[in-house]
């Protein structure tokens, strides 16, 4: 078991702050990255994933992948590719990769993807995103871990103005 290094636990209080967050984590992220977004239904992950492709540059818009599993976006002026993966519908690693992702050169961002890592990579990032239960406001508690070698000697990561 990769041991995690806690990076960050933040309170998001609204849609705006959850993609202004995406937007502060696509500075923290460069080709190779792989990251996880676990939480329910409506906790924000693809709002997210649009604030992380649009700072990273992404060309277009970004939709949820769910019919088609996964999406590869383009990078402004880059040879990286940001792919957005929807896990949801996968049973195994093994289907992940079967996917045929360029891991090594593109920056990849899986929704729905606890438990997916087992030899796709050594290093990931994972994003845990909690919704109010009660159902009376929008916040959203979000915890940020590192697995691996890129992320245990990495600083806990600023999100100014995310949160």
């Amino acid at each position: 078991m990769t041991a995690s290094k806690a990076l960050a636990e933040l309170t998001i209080a609204d849609a705006n702050q959850m993609h202004k967050f995406g937007l502060a984590l696509a500075l923290a992220l460069k080709p190779g990255d792989l990251v996880l977004l676990t939480g329910p239904l409506g906790a924000g992950k693809t709002t997210l994933t649009r604030g992380v492709g649009e700072g990273l540059g992404v060309i277009g818009s970004v939709s949820s992948p769910t019919f088609v599993i996964a999406r590869t976006h383009k990078l402004e002026g880059s040879p990286v590719a940001f792919v957005h993966v929807d896990a949801y519908r996968l049973s195994t690693p093994a289907e992940l990769d079967d996917l045929d992702i360029d891991f090594a050169n593109s920056i990849v961002l899986v929704e729905w993807g606890l438990g997916f890592t087992d030899g796709i990579s050594e290093s990931w990032l994972e994003v845990e995103i909690a919704r109010d239960h009660t159902g009376e406001s929008d916040e959203r508690a979000v915890k940020v871990s590192g697995f691996g070698p890129r992320w245990q000697a990495a600083s806990p990561i600023e999100f100014g103005g995310a949160a």
